[in-house]
């Protein structure tokens, strides 16, 4: 964090903090002001009592939200960030919790409000009751959940969904304290302002945000003196701002010790090619190329075999590339690593067919099921809602009529079969981390393919099951080999997809692996 945030995060804090106090002193001292006020809360639990159903409704909210129910939330997501290895965010997440929950007794017990005389009668609470445990801790929760969403969350339309579920909620809960009669509003108003004033004061001690991972470790070796010349390559629709994303990698690069970078964009008639050659043509010794698998594919495509290493920044919907590289997704971080990280040899796969011209591909090519998805995506939905939309898709294609395939491995003998997908992959997990191809490694020379065939619909879930378990069972079902050159033939034509991208209907793909061909920088 930049020390005027910290400051501003202080300061809020600060502000915050103060006015619960105020509001502390006026509720346990002379009252009067807020008697008018806090009878309100009478009327909203004479309203509430008219409907019983409501009533049930309420007391399911405020036993979800007590007490167990967030100290379970916040392990789950502390739990999830050190899973995903963001482990100053999951300390933010311990510390802003525990503090607001003690804050909270203390300061009920301190004070000592007692609770309002009309409350519901049902479970009735001899508690303190300033200031509210259930919005303190909401409050603070909600918090937390907004500043995740603004750091990790890419798409601004779940950015905003995601900002307003979590407010809404905690607006529930707020709610619910006082259609029960169990808090006064004031107490409410009080509970959430404690709570998003710990978020902040915290905030402002602790960053968390992903800490630079190549940058503090020991510079690389230099082999030769270079210019130290970068070239950017980026897809304008992948990021929100692009003049804040330039003004990022150029003070990035600056403190790394390169070059000011030279700045190309994509375009629909041009989708990398071009922009990658000219950057190897103007002697560039990295190339950084932020967009989706698609725009990556390209630009590494053009750069294989010319000994420049390319930096990539996922911001497309799948980033599967990025993905079993460990590069971050979180973009500082990726930035960082394609400054400061080390080259890695990967190959690339060499792709034709019938109606295709020579392209490559880097992660998978698939025919069948897999090729309808990416097909059947619609490009408006997935500007909206982003992966989501290849789940809409698959639902709709998840019956995709078997095939009759030919497939040959290296110069085996071709063999026939079945099947409603066939997957040829450089690398080994999709989303999510499923392992459909566990062994694939992708500096290997070697392609796996997986050949997938249930019979019925409810025989896609026995095939999930055998993929997370990363079965080596195989037979009709669940087919796969191995080898540097495959060739699939099919018997119709069939959709086709290079790294998510549908190259329209075929009959025909071969692939050949080319070892190491590609130098792509990762983490160290």
């Amino acid at each position: 964090m930049t020390p005027a945030s910290r400051t501003r995060s202080f300061g809020l804090g600060f502000l915050a903090v103060a006015l619960f106090s105020v509001l502390g002193y006026l509720v346990t001292q002379d009252r009067a002001p807020l008697d008018g006020f806090d009878v309100s809360g009478k009327r909203l639990e004479d309203w509430a009592d008219d409907s019983s159903l409501f009533i049930d409704f309420l007391r399911v909210v405020e036993e979800a939200f007590g007490t167990i129910g967030m100290t379970v939330l916040t392990v789950v997501l502390a739990l999830g960030l050190l899973v995903r290895r963001h482990r100053w965010a999951a300390l933010l997440v311990v510390v802003v919790m525990t503090v607001t929950s003690v804050a909270t007794s203390l300061l009920k017990v301190w004070l000592g409000r007692d609770r309002p005389d009309w409350q519901d009668k049902l479970g009735l609470l001899s508690s303190f009751s300033f200031p509210s445990g259930h919005a303190s801790s909401t409050a603070a929760y909600a918090s937390l959940l907004v500043m995740l969403l603004v750091i990790f969350v890419r798409r601004a339309s779940l950015r905003r969904l995601g900002i307003t579920l979590a407010v809404g909620w905690w607006l529930l809960v707020c709610f619910d304290r006082m259609l029960l009669g169990r808090h006064f509003p004031s107490d409410v108003i009080g509970g959430s302002l404690l709570g998003i004033g710990v978020f902040l004061l915290a905030l402002a001690v602790i960053d968390p945000r992903p800490r630079s991972t190549a940058a503090k470790a020991d510079p690389l070796p230099e082999v030769f003196t270079s210019e130290r010349r970068l070239a950017v390559i980026l897809n304008p629709i992948k990021v929100e701002d692009v003049g804040q994303f330039r003004s990022l990698v150029s003070a990035m690069a600056k403190e790394s010790g390169w070059s000011e970078p030279t700045w190309q964009y994509t375009t629909v008639e041009d989708p990398g090619t071009g922009m990658a050659e000219k950057a190897a043509v103007s002697g560039a010794d990295l190339v950084i190329v932020c967009g989706g698998d698609g725009t990556v594919r390209e630009v590494c495509a053009e750069l294989a075999g010319t000994g420049i290493p390319v930096g990539i920044i996922p911001a497309g919907t799948g980033n599967l590339l990025a993905r079993n590289l460990d590069i971050p997704l979180y973009i500082r971080s990726a930035v960082d690593v394609a400054l400061n990280g080390q080259d890695r040899a990967i190959d690339l796969v060499k792709v034709g067919g019938d109606g295709l011209e020579d392209t490559h591909f880097m992660v998978m090519a698939g025919m069948g099921f897999d090729a309808a998805i990416m097909e059947g995506v619609n490009e408006d939905i997935k500007k909206k809602i982003g992966w989501v939309a290849y789940v809409v898709s698959g639902l709709r294609s998840l019956m995709f009529p078997a095939i009759k395939v030919e497939i040959q491995i290296d110069d085996e003998e071709p063999t026939t079969h079945r099947a409603r997908t066939v997957v040829v992959g450089n690398v080994g997990f999709l989303q999510a981390g499923m392992p459909l191809l566990p062994d694939a490694t992708i500096d290997d020379g070697i392609l796996d393919v997986v050949i997938i065939h249930p019979r019925q619909f409810l025989a896609w879930i026995t095939v999930a099951m055998r993929v997370l378990r990363k079965s080596p069972v195989v037979d009709e079902t669940l087919d796969r080999r191995t080898g540097s050159r495959v060739r699939i033939k099919a018997s119709t034509d069939t959709p086709r997809q290079l790294d998510g991208d549908s190259v329209g209907e075929g009959r025909e793909l071969s692939m050949e692996c080319i070892h190491g061909r590609l130098l792509v920088r990762v983490p160290r």
